[in-house]
């Protein structure tokens, strides 16, 4: 079984780090979340959730889908080797927990996230 949590190390926080995904890193969009991931070359993956007002003006309501979206993310993990960056859409405010997680297996599997990542060489 996967971890209980993600530890502090396994976690996008900084600014420059947000701004490199969205830089430098692949997307995969669904009508519920969009996924950007990028090669990090450390022995664990790094995950960011975001979930903006746009979703919904409720607080309440974009923690529920970020804690949604997170748990999906600790029990289905990834190959090492990746920073991934969730980014829930609207629709994600009425969708189930069922719906959310086919979604970010679906996301995952089309990013090539489940394979070893290609090392930079040069």
């Amino acid at each position: 079984m996967a971890d209980q949590t993600f530890r502090p190390e396994q976690h996008i926080r900084g600014r420059g780090e947000f701004v490199a995904l969205r830089e430098r890193g692949i997307s995969r969009a669904h009508p519920l979340l969009v996924l950007r991931a990028v090669p990090n070359a450390l022995p664990y993956t790094r995950y960011g959730f975001i979930v903006s007002r746009r979703v919904s003006v409720k607080s309440v309501d974009r923690n529920r889908i970020r804690r949604r979206v997170r748990e999906i993310a600790r029990r289905n993990p990834v190959s090492p080797g990746w920073d991934v960056l969730f980014i829930a859409r609207r629709a994600a405010l009425e969708a189930d927990f069922r719906s959310i997680k086919q979604a970010v297996e679906d996301l995952e599997r089309r990013a090539g996230l489940h394979e070893q990542p290609t090392a930079d060489v040069g």
